[in-house]
């Protein structure tokens, strides 16, 4: 199995000089799992910092609200996961895109 080009479930969003943006697309399809990746480059101690922006929610009335919000009042953050189904074709492509963001940032 090889990477795709154009990319199944990964679409590069925009370029910058020190950073990539892609859409990583859930197989559920629905856009409020989706993830958007953040690659940028810092030069100045040549590293590469990956930033993934999700959706977070949790049930409208639920109890497990009314704690995360205590949570976040008493301890400053709250905690949480998020999921992306992704078949072994775009998993894989995902990956590609990393590899392939770092290079190009590196070059620059």
């Amino acid at each position: 199995m090889k990477s795709q080009q154009p990319a199944k479930g990964i679409m590069l969003l925009s370029e910058y000089d020190d950073a990539q943006t892609y859409q990583i697309g859930c197989e559920c399809t629905d856009p409020d799992h989706d993830h958007t990746l953040w690659v940028e480059h810092d030069k100045d101690i040549d590293a590469v910092t990956v930033t993934i922006y999700t959706k977070y929610t949790s049930p409208l009335w639920g109890v497990s609200r009314w704690k995360k919000m205590w949570t976040l009042l008493t301890k400053g953050y709250v905690e949480g996961e998020a999921s992306l189904l992704l078949d072994k074709q775009t998993a894989l492509n995902y990956a590609d895109a990393l590899k392939k963001a770092i290079k190009d940032l590196d070059g620059k």
